[in-house]
């Protein structure tokens, strides 16, 4: 399997290169040049365990990775999480929930980054290289991708996060981590700002290089990639078409959704779920693409208003004209406005909904009311987006946290507390260690140069 960048700027790589390099040297995204189809595989693909799919669905995208390696990647990865299934799907009633918060950190994206973790550490060895990941997080995936890669030979990791715009609990799984790898940079400023420094560090192609920097954030295919898998392991669950509701904030989960989609997954719609911060719902539905003022919510990992991922869907869109492309990602840049089309809704098979503070309360609280389940203020987002979509056939709301990991917000909805779990609690006992650095690029580059590893 080969793989293109959305700018259309650099020849072809195989996935080794895509993993490592994390975002193309032309300033694009990776996409692979095609997508096997699943279709005429289906009813024997019911049969298999998530870890067995997982290889087979990630064996078709890592094609220079040796079989057997790969397997055992696959299988120890998902060996760190509490359920067998890995991602349960849960049926109460008419509810139907994708429980994807069973890994380490008690994130969706564990899924993804205790994989890419392994990958990353395989890859180096057999290369005899490092990687410096510089990733940016608006909440979980720091957390998440610092688990899959602390103490791991060849490799360090730097995180960049708002400070004091996460959940007290999030900061605490990233700045608890004791291993010397590990650095917390908590930025004074916006998630946007953290992803501005991020995306001005990997567009200097010689320091990246210098620095043997990767990225870890959804802008690396290869989370992307694996996502996929339990995309693909739900519906195989439903004798019919399904929809699924996300709850969206930098678009790679949905974006996986839709590749799934491609490969011939039986989906019927999905429902894009967003809290005040709706520059995606408003882009669906108008083609108008225009950024507001970040606000802060009970769902902060999608408190974003610049979705890194959305540039893969408009390359899929435009039929991979990258010309049209970068005229696109030009205008935003320049005007924080662009137009994709003049038409009204973008992609019918989309269905975007924006949900208020007072709307995931309320839904945190009537879940918990008429079925004595508990979810977290994203996953309360994605149910009550479900609820306003009014769709037919099953639809499978995405969970992707504990509960635990929002206490304040799932306390308050529910008038006392029941938001809890033991790995969280003890947290609180250890010692924080994090390094504040102004919103600034030249100051992150500088703390880069001290603390990479050569």
């Amino acid at each position: 399997m080969q793989y293109v960048s959305t700018r259309g700027g650099v020849q072809p790589v195989n996935f080794e290169q895509v993993l490592l390099e994390g975002q193309a040297e032309d300033g694009g995204l990776f996409l692979p040049e095609q997508y096997p189809l699943l279709t005429d595989r289906w009813d024997s693909l019911k049969e298999l365990s998530f870890r067995e799919l997982a290889y087979e669905i990630v064996s078709l995208y890592a094609t220079d990775i040796d079989p057997n390696a790969l397997r055992e990647i696959l299988r120890d990865a998902f060996n760190s999480f509490d359920e067998a299934d890995v991602a349960p799907l849960v049926q109460i009633n008419d509810l139907h929930v994708l429980e994807l918060f069973h890994g380490p950190t008690l994130a969706f994206k564990d899924v993804a980054l205790q994989v890419l973790g392994r990958l990353f550490e395989h890859v180096l060895r057999n290369r005899n290289q490092v990687l410096n990941i510089l990733g940016a997080t608006s909440g979980d995936t720091g957390s998440a991708a610092i688990a899959g890669v602390q103490g791991r030979d060849g490799i360090g990791i730097f995180i960049m996060f708002p400070d004091g715009r996460t959940s007290p609990l999030q900061e605490l799984q990233m700045t608890t981590v004791r291993e010397e790898n590990v650095h917390c940079l908590a930025i004074d400023g916006s998630f946007d700002d953290c992803q501005r420094i991020l995306k001005s560090i990997f567009n200097d192609i010689e320091f990246k290089r210098r620095a043997s920097l990767g990225a870890v954030n959804s802008i690396n295919w290869a989370r992307i990639m694996v996502q996929i898998v339990y995309y693909v392991y739900a519906t195989l669950r439903y004798n019919e078409p399904v929809t699924f509701s996300v709850p969206t904030g930098n678009f790679g989960n949905i974006l996986s959704a839709i590749l799934a989609m491609r490969m011939g997954a039986p989906i019927r719609r999905l429902i894009l779920g967003t809290n005040e911060n709706d520059i995606l719902a408003r882009f669906f539905a108008s083609g108008e693409y225009k950024r507001g003022k970040v606000q802060q919510t009970l769902s902060p990992s999608m408190d974003i208003q610049v979705a890194s991922n959305l540039e893969r869907f408009i390359y899929l869109y435009l039929d991979g004209d990258a010309e049209k492309l970068i005229r696109f990602m030009e205008e935003f840049a320049k005007r924080d406005h662009a137009v994709l089309h003049q038409n009204g809704e973008v992609d019918a098979t989309i269905n975007a909904q924006r949900v208020n503070t007072d709307e995931t309360i309320a839904t945190i609280r009537k879940t918990w009311e008429r079925f004595g389940y508990l979810v977290d203020p994203h996953t309360a987002v994605g149910v009550a987006a479900a609820t306003q979509a009014h769709l037919e056939g099953p639809v499978v709301c995405l969970a992707t946290a504990h509960p635990a990991k929002f206490p304040n917000a799932v306390d308050q909805a529910i008038g006392r507390t029941v938001a809890s779990h033991p790995r969280l609690d003890e947290l609180q006992e250890r010692n924080a260690r994090k390094i504040r650095l102004p919103a600034d690029q030249n100051k992150v580059r500088d703390y880069l140069e001290e603390h990479v590893i050569s």
